[in-house]
């Protein structure tokens, strides 16, 4: 049975209003613990378990659904990535635990940086989607911050590796965070081109 298309129209853009607010939470919140070195995993599972919810919520309007106002595929893929990001983000903290990290490097801080910030832009983006309004720059801005997060990546993995008196262990697990935050990262504008392509179909 069809329903009320109007209602169904806006809860999809509620939800990924909801899911930017939980992924600019969720990036800000692992920019915090590796800035102040003090690890707060209770509340970044916190927010995985609510991402979670509201992607299942997402999924579960697609399948009602009969016609969306944003292609169901996209739907699916954007929500998807978003979920991924905020899985990558608290995977992160997890290591963090996992491997017993006392001392965050200046490099994980920066890094953390520019996940808060493209965690900002993100949310600003899902707040347009209904009209695609002023978002070209914002796009633009993540796309530049993951560039940024490349250059600071190289750097600290030609710094790990440079450095003799680097245990290897710690050496590992560091390699392993840095892969974590670029990922992180690069899946943060991979939401991005998402999003791009979502404003070229609806132009």
């Amino acid at each position: 049975m069809k329903l009320s298309l109007i209602p169904r129209e806006r809860r999809f853009y509620e939800l990924f209003r909801r899911q930017g607010t939980l992924v600019r939470e969720t990036l800000t919140e692992l920019s915090n613990v590796l800035q102040e070195g003090r690890n707060r995993h209770s509340r970044l599972r916190e927010l995985e378990h609510t991402c979670d919810d509201v992607t299942h919520d997402i999924y579960s309007l697609t399948n009602l659904t009969f016609t969306t106002p944003i292609e169901q595929g996209d739907i699916l893929l954007l929500a998807h990535a978003l979920d991924q990001v905020v899985d990558l983000a608290e995977e992160v903290s997890d290591k963090i635990d996992l491997y017993e990290i006392v001392s965050i490097t200046d490099s994980a801080k920066r890094l953390g940086e520019c996940l808060a910030k493209a965690g900002i832009e993100l949310g600003k983006a899902l707040d347009m989607l209904e009209d695609f309004n002023g978002i070209d720059p914002v796009l633009q801005e993540i796309h530049r911050l993951e560039n940024e997060g490349d250059s600071i990546n190289r750097v600290a993995l030609q710094t790990l590796f440079e450095t003799n008196h680097q245990n290897p262990a710690d050496v590992i697990k560091w390699k392993d965070l840095y892969s974590l935050l670029e990922s992180t990262l690069d899946e943060c504008q991979s939401v991005a081109e998402i999003i791009e392509t979502i404003a070229i179909k609806n132009a």
